[in-house]
């Protein structure tokens, strides 16, 4: 059976459908994230809404929505797409790379799918089975017959015209998954169109709904417990580059015997909670999750999300000192007496760390490269006994009134070089005895 939609009522729906979802994400409410929503927008103007009232109001219900989302005219011209379909291919501003304006499968269309969406679209074969799949219906949308869809196609679908037959478009239809090249790997999504029709049943345009070709089950155990401002972080180490940050490391001291006392599915729950809050931790504190090794983490507190190089370094000493303050939470859920926990922190400053994403088939990550984050280790491992280690170039980097927030004076700190340390391992007095540090958690012995 298939049940017509007016314009009116399809919108409604869209509406209902994006109210009741926006309703029950908790991370879309607050102040905190209308300021990352304002971020966003300052990085990126939204398109203008369509002319046409009725494909204006499906515009303003899919960028709400935050969709994947594309609106074509009567006439199969791209007329307007979501904020977040142009975030996909890395726009800011004002401009777009899509081809606004031209038709569906125009010359500027080809040029632009063989170009930046690269995938199956590269085969000469593969874009003309989707012209054939689809031409049936643009046939019987244009007006001037076959010579005027003739005219506005590019060449290379000119001698398909004559194979198709008109047929009118329906109220809905899917269309077979399409692929692109992301990160290096040809990916899927699968694409919805949507007809849309004026008050009196004319049609007034088309909706291309994309979706990852993950299910939304798996999208949403994916996705739905990340920070949104956390995503937006994101997107700045999306292309890597060289990158001023402050690098945190910690590590669980003497987790060995922990492991072996307690049984194996509990001691698996006491670290997942403990990752779950190192991440809020690092997350609140603007931070960037880095890998995970054991119980050991790594997070990097970039200057350019920060506002400036001290609030990076204050944002590093902030996540430090509540990710220790989280372990007594823990060890009460977890049953274990707070005196078997205790964490060793190393912070340094990486004045030209490259740091970007990596994206693969089974994970995404950030990571850095760099002597500063071996430096870093170095400076981890020698901070046994639950001490903070932060290195004198991280330190110097506060101003006065961050260090005031923090409660450190800076230019009262003595440091000991890590080769002087007591607890100084064999590889900091090898790879990095000269750097200076102090213990924040005592900084004026």
């Amino acid at each position: 059976m298939v049940i017509r939609l007016s314009s009116r009522s399809l919108t409604f729906c869209v509406l209902v459908i994006c109210a009741r979802v926006l309703a029950r994400l908790p991370y879309l409410r607050g102040a905190r994230d209308r300021a990352i929503c304002a971020l966003v927008t300052d990085r990126l103007k939204s398109l203008p809404l369509p002319d046409d009232p009725n494909l204006a109001r499906w515009a303003s219900a899919l960028n709400d929505a935050g969709q994947w989302a594309q609106l074509y005219d009567s006439g199969w011209r791209l007329v307007w797409a979501t904020d977040e379909f142009r975030l996909t291919y890395g726009e800011k501003g004002a401009g777009t790379v899509l081809p606004i304006g031209f038709h569906l499968f125009s010359a500027q269309a080809t040029r632009f799918r063989v170009s930046v969406n690269r995938g199956g679209f590269v085969l000469p074969e593969v874009r003309r089975a989707r012209f054939l799949e689809i031409g049936p219906y643009l046939l019987a949308s244009t007006p001037g017959g076959r010579d005027e869809l003739r005219r506005v196609v590019d060449p290379e679908f000119a001698d398909l015209v004559d194979q198709l037959e008109p047929k009118d478009p329906p109220p809905v239809w899917p269309r077979p998954a399409l692929s692109a090249t992301v990160a290096g790997l040809e990916v899927f999504t699968l694409t919805t169109l949507f007809r849309i029709d004026d008050a009196h049943g004319r049609v007034a345009g088309f909706c291309s709904l994309s979706k990852p070709s993950a299910g939304m089950s798996q999208l949403a155990a994916a996705a739905q417990t990340v920070d949104r401002s956390y995503l937006e972080r994101m997107r700045a180490v999306e292309h890597a580059d060289r990158r001023p940050a402050a690098v945190l490391m910690a590590d669980l001291e003497a987790s060995s015997p922990l492991a072996r006392r307690l049984s194996t599915a509990r001691y698996f729950a006491f670290v997942r909670g403990l990752i779950r809050a190192w991440d809020r931790c690092i997350v609140d504190a603007g931070g960037i999750v880095g890998r995970h090794a054991g119980d050991g983490i790594v997070a990097f507190f970039l200057a350019e999300t920060a506002g400036s190089e001290s609030a990076a370094a204050k944002s590093s000493i902030i996540a430090a000192r509540s990710l220790r303050d989280s372990l007594t939470d823990i060890a009460a859920h977890s049953e274990i007496p707070p005196s078997e926990l205790s964490l060793r922190f190393g912070l340094h400053w990486g004045a030209t760390l490259y740091i970007g994403r990596i994206l693969t088939a089974g994970r995404s990550e950030v990571t850095a490269l760099g002597d500063e984050v071996n430096e870093t280790a170095r400076i981890e491992a020698c901070a046994t006994g639950g001490r903070t280690l932060a290195s004198k170039s991280l330190i110097e980097r506060l101003d006065r009134a961050d260090a005031a927030t923090l409660g450190i004076d800076p230019a009262r700190i003595t440091y000991s070089q890590l080769a002087d340390l007591d607890t100084a391992t064999d590889k900091a007095r090898r790879d990095a005895p000269a750097i200076a540090v102090c213990d924040i958690n005592n900084p004026d012995p």
